[in-house]
């Protein structure tokens, strides 16, 4: 177990070739650096460890992670968040800032102008947002009610939380996919914290090429579940294609979500996930599903945060995608299979125990057509094979390996 990061692993990354296959990056914020607590580091499986070049106490460099090919080049490149990075002398704490790894050998800082707490870097997504055939980075800033998209032009194009509160978190969570099928990537924005009859209740904004937006939550019309106060819609967010249409699909977490008549106010719920399906009119809330272990394996249990974290990819090797549902307060997962007649479907649903006490399932990923799953309280990162099986079945099984341990809070987040 690694017990301190050194930031002279940094020179590590020159000299190596483009990193143009994938590669698993795992998290550990709380890592110390050079004597500094909670600088945070960012280690690549079989590869460097990944530090910022000046580490501070508290920064927490990995606070989030994307990947994409943001130069076009067809090489993988990877963006890593340190949303609680100072803003210099005169500024706040947690301003923010976002450094990306070009095919992990040329590194670029983005900085956020102003010295504000604006927490930017506090979560990622990379997606073709404007159809020009490479990526872009939406940057949250949930501290500030702002996301800045990077790539568009030389400055940051800013999407500003309209009629909110920065009580909203929005930007806590991001995600992006074309839910319309017309080749551009549309972007989800959540904000858990927002009121709109509730404290809390939280809502999802999709964000157009052209700028347009649609606010959903629980009160949509076809979202199933009622607004209640720290429901936390939108904590987190996840696409695929679900039901292998050509239309990503937006499932959104819910881990607030309370399933007893007697829950006490600001006590966490059970939790949910909605599944919004994509169409050729975009996504379509009249045919949306909801999600609990009501009606999965497993029992629905106050301060399971079912939905903490989400994943998305074919684990079953059938074409449709699978969903991946994180259960850190029950130390497990869920997994849901896709199908191309409906959807997801309850049919073998499999919920995955790790070790207790854990916070397994605080982050998950799929890579490879294997499924990861973080337990940061230990350090630990798990790898559940898939295997092709087509039809109504997740394509892993209970039996999983360890792969990679650390300090720091390893396995906060997979990229």
């Amino acid at each position: 177990m690694i017990l301190g990061v050194v930031a002279l692993t940094i020179p590590l990354l020159v000299g190596l070739s483009p990193q143009c296959g994938s590669f698993l990056a795992v998290a550990q914020p709380y890592a110390t650096v050079d004597g500094q607590v909670r600088a945070g580091a960012v280690r690549i499986l079989d590869g460097p460890l990944i530090t910022q070049d000046d580490p501070e106490p508290g920064d927490m460099f990995g606070s989030a992670l994307a990947t994409g090919d943001f130069d076009g080049d067809g090489c993988a490149d990877l963006a890593i968040g340190a949303s609680e990075e100072d803003a210099g002398p005169g500024g706040r704490d947690g301003h923010g800032v976002v450094e990306i790894l070009y095919g992990l050998t040329s590194r670029k800082t983005v900085i956020l102008p102003g010295k504000g707490a604006d927490r930017f870097g506090a979560a990622l997504a990379a997606g073709d947002l404007d159809g020009d055939g490479d990526d872009e980075l939406a940057i949250g800033a949930p501290g500030g009610g702002s996301v800045y998209v990077h790539g568009q032009g030389s400055k940051l194009r800013r999407i500003k939380n309209t009629g909110g509160a920065v009580t909203d978190q929005f930007g806590e969570a991001l995600a992006t996919g074309d839910f319309d099928g017309d080749g551009d990537d549309e972007l989800a924005i959540g904000a858990p914290g927002a009121n709109l009859i509730r404290q809390g209740e939280g809502t999802v904004t999709v964000v157009a090429k052209n700028g347009r937006r649609l606010l959903y939550s629980q009160e949509t019309y076809g979202i199933d579940g009622l607004s209640e106060s720290w429901d936390a819609f939108g904590a987190s967010l996840v696409t695929g294609d679900f039901d292998a249409d050509g239309h990503d699909d937006l499932a959104i977490g819910v881990p607030g979500e309370g399933l007893t008549a007697l829950q006490r106010a600001g006590d966490y719920g059970e939790g949910a996930v909605d599944v919004v399906y994509g169409s050729p009119g975009g996504l379509r809330p009249a045919t949306a599903e909801a999600w609990t272990q009501n009606s999965l394996a497993g029992d629905a249990v106050m301060y399971d945060r079912f939905g903490t974290s989400l994943a998305a990819g074919d684990l079953n090797g059938d074409g449709d995608d699978e969903l991946v549902v994180g259960v850190p307060g029950e130390n497990a997962v869920q997994v849901l299979a896709g199908t191309r007649t409906g959807g997801l479907t309850k049919n073998h649903n499999l919920l995955i125990p790790g070790p207790k006490g854990a916070e397994f399932g605080a982050a998950v990923a799929v890579h490879g057509g294997d499924l990861l799953v973080g337990a940061p309280t230990r350090g630990e990162v798990f790898r559940y094979r898939g295997a092709v099986k087509k039809g109504s079945y997740p394509g892993v099984g209970k039996k999983g390996a360890k792969i990679a341990e650390g300090d720091g809070f390893f396995g906060f987040g997979l990229g």
